[in-house]
């Protein structure tokens, strides 16, 4: 996720699933405030966790700017564009997972929500 961050990812949000699924033990999701934020950001949380040995079993959505998943078995990352993010709601899917805590800079986080709608 510090990956993601350093990309300037918005509101990066980590969720400890491995008692409620069997395919990861953590999703990991993470928006951005544009089409090649989205990509930027993608791209820089593959390139660092293969470069600390970690493989990526599969990556969809890659490239269209909106949403891309990286599949790195243990831990699945989503990166949105913020607002299909937001019409998503992955978050609630698992509401009863616990969170695990990070450390997110202030300007990682939007001021109120729906705050990027209007550029839909």
């Amino acid at each position: 996720m510090q990956a993601a961050i350093d990309k300037h990812g918005l509101e990066p949000l980590l969720i400890d699933v491995s008692e409620l699924g069997s395919y990861t033990d953590f999703i990991g999701l993470v928006s951005g405030r544009s089409d090649r934020q989205v990509d930027a950001i993608a791209d820089h949380v593959c390139q660092t966790l293969k470069a600390r040995g970690h493989r990526v079993y599969g990556q969809e959505g890659s490239g269209n700017g909106r949403w891309t998943l990286l599949d790195f078995g243990a831990f699945v990352i989503h990166v949105f564009y913020h607002p299909v993010r937001e019409f998503y709601d992955l978050e609630s899917l698992w509401i009863e997972a616990p969170r695990v805590k990070l450390d997110v800079p202030p300007d990682a986080t939007l001021p109120q929500p729906d705050a990027l709608y209007g550029a839909l």
